[in-house]
């Protein structure tokens, strides 16, 4: 079959790969600079093409609530937002965990904090793998570095989310989502039939009694030591998540004698780094976090073990930086470099700030 090859920003990417994975339903609602989102969504009407439901809600919290509700039968469905829309959703994700409901949440992000500014920024990288909601929860966390990977990651999104039964969060930036590079489609897939929701999740999915059970959908439990025991069960899921999904990528990091930790957009800046370090005969490598939660924590520890240090780059005041200092465990200097407000640093921005720290 011929490959779909288009142009198309980070943000219509996401919108597209959504309706060719069989994505049942998306609920959103309007912000900068993730609207493209729900804009191509509805110019794209796919309700006349795969019957999927398109609808802006009222608020980001009607909207994560609605995801709550359509997860429950064991269909897939897509929310988004940027940054202070995730923070009004961070109840509902925590009730979407709490019920094991497995669904997909998009965070193109923007500087913060409060209403902040509309262009990218990486400061919600703590919100994402610390504090996406209240309890003892993990998301698990994708972070595309390019429009390809916008793609690519809302299917493998969703298989994450049905396979653990958990709220997985795509985290883009305003970088990526506007982002234009060329992009090959995902072929289409075909929508769930109830047939297969009733094999694959008639378990816990709220699909019609039809000789069995009821199933109750719920993320409430008064019996501390039952609450306990789910806890722990839900520490295991995390622990598995950790074992077999950890998904990292690494650049030139086999020689290296210092090593940049970034991901996203600012991956993509350091990929530059590593280009200009080499061609000044320094041994830079870089290592790419794919997947936040969870983190490449191994990876990070044996390179710890034979590089000389390490620099967290990213769009924020430093949040990563924590991840891969207890990585490192104090075996090597761990130092961050980043920008706030939506500035983008720069390659010689980098560069400068390797060079100083460690005295190149």
């Amino acid at each position: 079959m011929e490959e779909d090859v288009r142009l198309m920003k980070g943000n219509e990417a996401l919108a597209e790969a959504a309706i060719r994975c069989g994505c049942d339903a998306y609920f959103g609602y309007p912000i900068t600079p993730q609207s493209e989102v729900l804009e191509t969504l509805t110019e794209r009407e796919p309700w006349n093409e795969t019957g999927m439901v398109v609808l802006q809600a009222e608020s980001e919290v009607a909207a994560i609530n609605m995801v709550y509700g359509a997860a429950s039968t064991g269909k897939k469905v897509m929310i988004s937002s940027s940054s202070p829309g995730i923070s009004l959703m961070s109840e509902g994700i925590s009730y979407l965990a709490g019920a094991q409901l497995p669904c997909v949440v998009v965070n193109v992000s923007r500087g913060g904090p409060g209403l902040g500014t509309i262009q990218g920024s990486q400061c919600d990288y703590f919100q994402a793998t610390k504090a996406s909601g209240h309890g003892d929860f993990n998301q698990i966390v994708l972070a595309p570095y390019s429009v390809q990977e916008t793609n690519d990651f809302v299917d493998l999104a969703f298989d994450l989310a049905f396979r653990y039964r958990n709220p997985v969060m795509i985290l883009s930036d305003g970088v990526i989502g506007q982002m234009m590079e060329k992009v090959t489609l995902s072929p289409f897939k075909p929508r769930w039939t109830e047939e297969h929701i009733l094999d694959n999740f008639g378990e816990w999915a709220l699909t019609g009694k039809k000789n069995r059970g009821r199933n109750i959908v719920t993320s409430v439990e008064l019996d501390p030591a039952r609450q306990e025991q789910f806890n722990q069960h839900l520490q295991a899921k995390y622990d598995k998540v950790r074992e077999h999904e950890t998904r990292y990528q690494e650049t030139q990091c086999d020689d290296a004698d210092y090593v940049l930790v970034a991901y996203g957009s600012s991956a993509r800046i350091c990929q530059k780094v590593v280009e200009m370090a080499r061609q000044d005969g320094l041994k830079v490598g870089l290592l790419r976090p794919i997947t936040l939660f969870p983190f490449p924590e191994k990876p990070l520890q044996e390179l710890s073990k034979r590089v000389k240090g390490m620099l967290a780059v990213e769009m924020s005041a430093g949040q990563l930086v924590w991840d891969v200092k207890m990585a490192a465990a104090e075996r090597i200097p761990v130092y961050h470099y980043g920008r706030m407000g939506g500035v983008v640093h720069s390659p010689s921005d980098v560069y400068n700030a390797l060079k100083e720290k460690f005295s190149l």
